[in-house]
């Protein structure tokens, strides 16, 4: 039982030190200057932990008498202790020694956090409830790119992140990038990003921001240089026409219904601003911020029940048949 539950809690241990959504796997620049914070605070705390454990064995040994001066028999007083003067001597030296190298440290990774580094790419991240809408600064306004939920880095490139909030407090947070920071309505923020690792990861919203607070992530794509331009050229085209006759029924249906009054497919007639854009949707891993899987059965149920899957969420449930429904999804699924 004992072996079954140190397996057990080892496997957990080491889940929690890696993955796509943890502090203690840096992945970037600015995460792994948090990191050496973090490791210096263990490094600093353990050792005083350990040292504070010792001195109150020591007093326990020396409250029983071993040790201990006897006092004088005339007046009664304990004699001075150089021993015990000593110990406490060096205890408050450790102590000052400690907290200078913690401040050190903190100085001067809170110096490294605030520098971006040349020539970064420019991103604007805004939070709604409960979503994430993501925006690239192009040279050129015809290169500027529209998404949602889905944030693209290249790898070794610095990235400055400037945060805003629609309606109330969020938080962006990408542990494995690097540190917290708000999105606070009214007020323009800024966060540092270099990637360091291909790969893919997680971000979350760190600051309570309503009912489906839980459900307000979005994926991270670290990519090469190479691979990131050529996302982002794909990013800046409009929809294709469908060309399945499902699907120009459903194009039409969309065209139709309160779908064009939220959400934006470029190319299209449908311009709306309140939702996502949705002209490359299928080019994205989850729909409803991180909620469910980008695939067909999921896309039915979120257009079917949106408040059954995320309830207070902003999207309205559109009266739609059973045809009307899969010829829309059909519609969505060319979106790539």
């Amino acid at each position: 039982m004992i072996r079954t539950v140190a397996i057990v809690l080892a496997a957990l241990a080491l889940c929690a030190c890696s993955g796509f959504q943890t502090m203690l796997d840096p992945a970037g620049d600015q995460a792994r200057d948090i990191d050496v914070v973090w490791k210096t605070m263990l490094v600093v705390c353990g050792v005083m932990y350990v040292l504070v454990l010792g001195f109150l064995a020591w007093a326990l040994w020396r409250a029983r008498g071993a040790g201990r001066l006897a006092p004088d028999p005339i007046t009664g007083e304990t004699p001075a202790d150089p021993q015990l003067r000593r110990s406490l001597t060096g205890w408050t030296a450790l102590i000052a020694a400690g907290l200078v190298v913690l401040t050190t440290v903190s100085f001067l990774v809170d110096r490294s956090l605030a520098e971006a580094g040349p020539g970064p790419l420019k991103i604007k991240v805004t939070g709604n409830q409960w979503w994430w809408l993501i925006e690239y600064e192009g040279d050129l306004p015809s290169e500027n790119v529209l998404t949602a939920n889905e944030l693209h880095l290249p790898a070794g490139r610095p990235a400055v992140i400037e945060l805003r909030a629609n309606d109330v407090i969020h938080s962006f947070w990408v542990p494995n990038l690097s540190g917290k920071e708000d999105l606070i309505p009214g007020r323009i923020n800024y966060i540092a990003v270099t990637p360091r690792r291909i790969g893919d990861f997680r971000g979350q919203c760190a600051e309570f921001c309503g009912l489906q607070h839980a459900k307000m992530a979005f994926d991270v794509r670290v990519d090469t240089q190479k691979d990131f331009e050529a996302w982002m050229r794909r990013q800046t085209t409009s929809a294709a026409n469908p060309t399945d006759a499902r699907a120009v029924t459903g194009k039409q249906v969309f065209n139709s219904k309160a779908c064009v009054m939220c959400h934006r497919i470029q190319g299209t007639d449908a311009g709306g601003t309140t939702g996502p854009d949705l002209t490359h949707l299928k080019s994205r891993r989850h729909i409803a911020a991180g909620t469910l899987p980008n695939d067909r059965g999921s896309l039915q149920a979120w257009i079917a029940d949106p408040q059954g899957i995320k309830p207070g969420t902003k999207m309205p449930r559109v009266p739609l048949s059973a045809d009307e429904l899969n010829a829309v999804v059909a519609y969505l699924e060319t979106l790539k």
